[in-house]
Order: C-alpha cells, then structure tokens, then sequence
C-alpha cells in the first residue's frame, strides 16, 4: 500500500448516497471495515447500540471532548457526532481491510492534518434539487430539517478542494459511481486489479 493508513475517507452532504456507495462496495466484496461513530442524535428505527453508531448522551459526548478522547469530532445538522481515538486505532490494526472513514467535510479537514496522504473522495448529487427530492423520499424529515440539510449540504461545495477526488453519484445509476469509487482504491493501492 502506498499509503501510511488503511483509512479512506468518503464523504458528501445528506442525499448523496455515500451509504449506499460504501454498501455497493461490500456487496462486491470489497474488503471495507467501518469505524463506529459516536453519535448524540437520538436513535432511528431499525437502530441499536453499535449499529450503526454509538449512541451517547450530549453531556457524555462533552466528556469526550474534554478527555481529548476523540480523533475527530463536530455538529452535524445540530447534533454533535466523532470518531474516538481508540476506535479509530481499533480499524487501523485491522489487516488486509480498508477502513472507510464517512464524515462531512469538518471532518475532513481534521483528518487531513492528522493523515496528510489520507485519500479523500466527495460523493455528490447531479444536483441539489436532486438532495431536497432524496430527502423527501426517505420520509424522516420534516420540511425544515429538509431546507436546514440542503443549506448545511451547500457547504461541501465551498470546501470541494478539500478532497482528492469527486464523484457523481447519477440518479438512476449507483453502480457507475460505486464502479469508479472502486477505480479510486484500485489506483491509489487500496485494491489490487483483479478486484
């Protein structure tokens, strides 16, 4: 590998389709771990503790942060959302994995002081309308938390030289963006070419 961490980082705005990218991988067997988030957002159904997140109380969250427990952290559509140090070295120690590390763009401007060469791939929309329809169609949000996400979302754009890579994820058409996002690991080491 040609670089110093098994970490990659894919990011974008809320709609984007960085899950369902990162989902595409694993279902082609790409050999992918994911570094639990801690979370203090409260639970959706159809989630748990550890899956997908650590869900944790704001004033437990504060303790974190004061303990200089976390790797990275920030607010997140109001709610506040990290990666642990200890997780974060958990995934790293993990061989023959790439460790897919999903933030938003604070996020990503933390980890590239602390990982330079880390490889950084932005997933966006064709659109922004296309964000806005995404949103209502997962039917969680209500029209304001729909107009707070599509302002918050706006913000990846003004950080887009952040990233190494950008990738539009099509409507219609997840496995061209998953097929490139592969491409990506492929060139950068991360995946042999036979993968």
């Amino acid at each position: 590998m040609k670089h110093s961490t098994n970490l990659v980082i894919i990011s974008g705005p809320s709609g984007s389709g960085q899950d369902s990218v990162i989902q595409g991988l694993v279902d082609r067997g790409v050999p992918i771990v994911r570094p639990l988030s801690t979370v203090t957002r409260p639970m959706r159904p159809g989630e748990a503790e550890g899956k997908p997140y650590h869900f944790v109380s704001e004033q437990q969250f504060d303790e974190l942060i004061r303990q200089n427990r976390l790797s990275e952290w920030a607010v997140v559509y109001g709610k506040k959302a990290g990666i642990t140090k200890q997780e974060l070295e958990r995934i790293k120690n993990i061989r023959d994995k790439i460790g897919v590390w999903k933030m938003d763009w604070q996020g990503v401007a933390t980890a590239k002081k602390q990982y330079p060469d880390i490889v950084a791939i932005l997933i966006l929309p064709p659109n922004m309308e296309t964000l806005v329809e995404r949103s209502r169609e997962r039917g969680q949000q209500n029209e304001k938390d729909i107009q707070e996400r599509f302002e918050a979302s706006r913000a990846f754009l003004t950080h887009k030289a952040l990233y190494d890579y950008e990738v539009i994820n099509e409507e219609g058409k997840l496995d061209q963006a998953v097929d490139k996002v592969a491409e990506i690991l492929k060139q950068e080491g991360f995946l042999d070419n036979n993968a």
